[in-house]
């Protein structure tokens, strides 16, 4: 069982910066493919970025490439989504997710975080 609680949510101008973390319970943390993804109201939820157990192989969707990163860091049982150039369209409920496979597609993925707010102002 892993339990997840995101972070750093907000609300930020056209053109800024937020990091968002996902703080995970449990000691396997380090065994298990992370994601990040996100819904916006009346939409599907998106894939933004996924990351392997170790943190060696990272994706990343089409809309985000070059402007969000993910990273994560084991000692911590913590995974980032470092987001710059963040545009109105980005506004979204972000969620992290923990799966056993590294993926970008969501049905794969186990266990959920209650999701954080973005809202990028234009």
């Amino acid at each position: 069982q892993v339990q997840l609680v995101e972070s750093g949510g907000g609300l930020v101008q056209a053109g800024g910066s937020l990091r968002l973390s996902c703080a995970a319970s449990g000691r396997t943390f380090s065994s298990y493919a992370m994601g990040w993804f996100r819904q916006a109201p009346g939409k599907e939820r998106e894939s933004v970025a996924a990351i392997s157990p170790s943190g060696g192989r990272t994706y990343d969707a089409d809309s985000v490439k070059g402007r969000f990163t993910i990273s994560r860091d084991n000692a911590k049982n913590t995974v980032y989504l470092q987001m710059n150039s963040l545009k109105p369209e980005d506004t979204a409920v972000y969620y992290c997710a923990a799966a056993m496979i590294t993926t970008l597609s969501p049905d794969i993925y186990v266990y959920w975080g209650q999701g954080t707010q973005v809202t990028v102002s234009s």
